[in-house]
């Protein structure tokens, strides 16, 4: 494999050198933005054969009130949202073309964010980074190559604030629904003796959630120290948050939904989660010349804490007899883990080429450990705090890539794209159920991608790429049995059509699985979906993403996403025999999904936008039961900003108006469902039932904000 690799990522520099050589050899007259560096081994540019969507500050401040960035980037193509406590804070999730969001990789700054063992981005530790986020990119499908575990629906890119020349300062506070209010200060010095900056963030963001009791208090922090100069620029930052949530995992039962969809069955009052989480990063980036600029990032994340939980007659032996029989008891079930990575890329550009290697290493380590705090009958000799069961769990990743683009012809360009990934993860001790899990498992990847560009013109371009991803199980699967990694084969064509008063994408694609790791629909008994391997299974899907200029005035974007998501000839079991089902839905994998936004300028300081996002029906299991269906639906935001600039003491005063579900409809964004046999209702049959559960998302509600710029 790695032999391979090196022979591909050969050719890839033989066949970008030549391309380069017959162009004229001069310097490149174009200068890369330096704090663009950070990001430019995992993203792509405009012309690029890979399906994207960009986002700016500007475009996150409009709506930046509290919400979490899932909610942010509910309006982009093929995205959908949902939010366990129902009002977009908290525990929030995303899923694009259908995928979950463990399929979503996420990087900031090119580090990796997601969970290493669950693949899971947890939304929750990153309070009000929208704030202290430059841009963002979506690249949707397998994309380019990029660090940490691999996309398998979308990969998600940040890149945190740029440096000010200024002095600059910020207060922002919002107010709305459910008793929601975010509080936010940013500093930054400006370039001092023109090269060093200093800012920073502290943000506090609490709410009550929609769902009864679904609060969530939220601390964070944002510090970044800055030098630079022409070639050079270095960036120490550090962020962190310290969560607490009240749980509302399990949504609600159907009955419970229909008699009060803002209620939450749990009684105990500190059911909640406590999670502190702090990352360092430091990042150099040289540009050596204007052909030839490096990039070495470094990072350590600190994560630590908690969920507790009342448990009423529990069996002695499932508390490691720490408690007598039949006894309640509460518990804390502990995480506690440190992740290291080191990224290292060069890039070398000129007319007719752009070449980016570089590597990735991460290493992961965390204690899964559960602890007895309270019980009505303690056994002899327990102590408050004793452990009933600890599991440490080690996970490495390595990775290198090599990507090319360059000139075939006056119009049309390639791109190669070629990555190894190396994978050892290694567990030892008993897990949440005491059952004894010993991991040891080491994975190799090879992950090419291929892509060409044809541009006629200023105003069109089409593109044509091959993308193949390979995906290693989490813990959860590990858990559950699965060994076998899952591949992508990911085809996209697309057309990019660009004027100054139209701006058209639109793509065909066609994703096909390998022992893909669907969603059952069924949770465990922390809340996180499980998966089982569904053999083999596709995605086909049309995108349209336009945005039409009618007047200085007026304006609308749309995006449409249609597609068909299915298992191929899966099975289960139903009344007690294996069933060959056919052709199934895959879950989560709504056939339609369309986001539409109406922006009014009347005047330079003023914008009004109306913004409606339609969700076609889709199932929470991959039997196609009629109960295990969510209802398609469509809701209406409304957006307001207003900017004042004074004479004195402010640069600028902007007053931001959100109402959500402006017509107050009743939907349901997500939920699970699980399949039982019963065999004791009619002795000697059996029959498959079902049960399901339910997120209710917020009615009509508002917020509104103040953000004072000096």
């Amino acid at each position: 494999m790695k032999n391979i690799f090196l022979f591909l990522t050969l050719l890839v520099l033989s066949v970008g050198l030549n391309a380069q050589q017959n162009q004229t050899q001069k310097d490149s007259t174009t200068t890369q933005k330096l704090d663009e560096v950070l990001v430019r081994a995992v993203r792509v540019d405009a012309d690029s054969p890979i399906t994207h969507s960009d986002v700016s500050k500007a475009d996150l401040e409009k709506r930046n009130l509290g919400q979490d960035i899932p909610t942010l980037l509910n309006y982009l193509p093929s995205v959908v949202t949902t939010s366990d406590a129902g009002a977009g804070v908290g525990y929030s999730g995303i899923r694009v073309r259908g995928t979950d969001g463990t399929r979503v990789n996420v990087t900031i700054n090119g580090i990796p964010y997601n969970d290493p063992e669950s693949q899971g981005t947890f939304w929750v530790n990153l309070g009000d980074f929208a704030s202290s986020t430059q841009s963002l990119q979506l690249q949707r499908g397998v994309g380019t190559s990029t660090n940490g575990a691999g996309a398998f629906g979308a990969s998600l890119n940040l890149l945190t604030d740029a440096f000010s020349e200024e002095a600059s300062g910020e207060i922002a506070n919002s107010f709305g629904s459910y008793n929601t209010r975010k509080h936010t200060v940013k500093l930054s010095t400006g370039l001092l003796n023109d090269h060093f900056e200093i800012s920073g963030r502290f943000s506090k963001i609490y709410s009550d959630g929609y769902v009864d009791r679904a609060f969530t208090d939220l601390k964070s922090y944002f510090l970044q120290g800055i030098y630079k100069d022409d070639n050079t620029l270095i960036k120490a930052l550090t962020f962190g948050n310290k969560e607490y949530t009240y749980q509302a995992w399990y949504g609600l039962t159907a009955d419970e939904l229909a008699e009060d969809r803002r209620q939450n069955p749990y009684t105990y009052d500190n059911e909640t989660d406590n999670y502190w989480q702090n990352h360092y990063q430091l990042h150099w980036n040289e540009r050596i010349n204007n052909n030839w600029s490096t990039n070495i990032g470094l990072n350590y994340t600190k994560g630590e804490g908690y969920f507790e939980q009342y448990k009423p007659e529990e069996s002695a032996e499932d508390f490691a007899n720490l408690i007598e029989e039949g006894s309640d008891v509460i518990v804390r079930r502990w995480l506690d883990n440190h992740f290291y990575v080191i990224n290292a890329n060069v890039t070398y550009k000129n007319s007719g080429l752009e070449l980016i290697s570089g590597g990735s290493y991460n290493t992961y380590s965390g204690d899964h450990f559960g602890e007895v705090i309270w019980g009505s009958d303690l056994a002899d000799g327990t102590q408050i705090r004793d452990h009933y069961y600890f599991g440490d769990a080690k996970k490495s990743d390595f990775s290198i890539f090599s990507k090319a683009t360059f000139k075939l012809a006056e119009t049309l360009t390639g791109f190669v794209d070629l990555q190894g990934r190396f994978v050892n993860y290694e567990t030892d001790g008993l897990n949440s159920d005491r059952v004894e899990f010993v991991t040891d498992a080491s994975f190799s990847f090879f992950n090419p991608k291929l892509g060409l560009t044809y541009k006629p013109n200023v105003n069109n371009n089409y593109y044509l790429s091959y993308a193949r991803a390979n995906r290693e199980p989490n813990r959860d699967d590990f858990e559950a049995g699965v060994t076998e990694n899952e591949t992508l084969n990911d085809i996209e064509l697309g057309w990019r059509h660009n004027t100054e008063n139209i701006a058209v994408s639109t793509n065909l694609y066609y994703m096909f699985y390998q022992n893909q790791l669907v969603l059952t629909g069924e949770l465990d008994d922390v809340g996180s979906p499980i998966r089982a391997t569904s053999g083999k299974s596709y995605r086909l899907g049309l995108e349209v993403d336009a945005t039409i200029k009618f007047t200085n005035f007026f304006n609308t974007t749309t995006n449409v996403a249609l597609s068909t998501n299915k298992n191929v000839d899966f099975t289960s079991s139903i009344d007690g025999e294996l069933v060959n089902l056919g052709n199934t839905n895959i879950s989560f994998s709504p056939n339609v999904v369309i986001g539409n936004a109406f922006n009014f300028y009347p005047t330079k300081s003023l914008q009004l936008s109306l913004l409606n996002k339609y969700v076609g029906e889709q199932y929470m299991g991959n039997i196609d039961w009629e109960s295990s269906k969510l209802d398609a639906y469509f809701i209406s935001d409304f957006n307001v900003n207003y900017i004042i600039n004074p004479n004195k003491i402010f640069k600028s005063i902007i007053l931001t108006g959100l109402v959500n579900n402006i017509f107050s409809n009743e939907y349901v964004s997500n939920g699970y469902f699980g399949v039982y046999d019963d065999t004791w209702s009619v002795p000697g049959e059996t029959t498959t039932l079902s049960y399901e559960g339910y997120y209710p998302q917020a009615t009509i509600n508002f917020l509104m904000g103040v953000t004072l710029k000096f």
